[in-house]
């Protein structure tokens, strides 16, 4: 039962580390290229859609990963999973306390009443994003080394 979790909770982490390279380097640059309101009306759409799912992701990938070094504490590479389940804390609080005031502003701009500074707002997203990303891979990098 123990090795399903471990699989199971190293493919949810994986997945959401794939949609949150895939929003920095992929889908950011294209919504980026769009000819004039069109990648900000996408900003605002995907902040939306997403900005539904991910805390629920997140918050279960963390779940999983307690669950995993609690029930796996007597295994070799516990500490690794330990360690992975504090920078998803740490993801978390990176999301609560910096990403998300920006997505929730931004998840309600149109061309008519986003503010003058938006492309800052939305350049600071991307660069905590980005910081973001490297600590999620970081966990998940963990996570499969501890399946070894």
């Amino acid at each position: 039962m123990l090795n399903a979790l471990e699989v199971v909770t190293t493919v949810v982490v994986g997945v959401m580390v794939g949609v949150e390279f895939s929003v920095a380097f992929v889908m950011n640059p294209i919504l980026n290229a769009l000819p004039e309101d069109s990648g900000q009306l996408g900003h605002a759409h995907g902040g939306r859609m997403l900005g539904a799912v991910m805390p629920v992701w997140y918050i279960g990938s963390l779940v999983l990963v307690a669950v995993w070094a609690v029930a796996g504490w007597h295994r070799d590479g516990a500490g690794l999973v330990v360690t992975a389940g504090a920078l998803l804390i740490l993801s978390v609080i990176m999301s609560i306390l910096l990403l998300v005031p920006i997505n929730n502003r931004g998840k309600t701009w149109t061309p008519d009443n986003r503010p003058e500074d938006w492309k800052e707002q939305l350049n600071r997203w991307n660069r905590w994003h980005y910081a973001r990303v490297a600590v999620i891979i970081a966990a998940f990098a963990l996570l499969v080394a501890a399946l070894a």
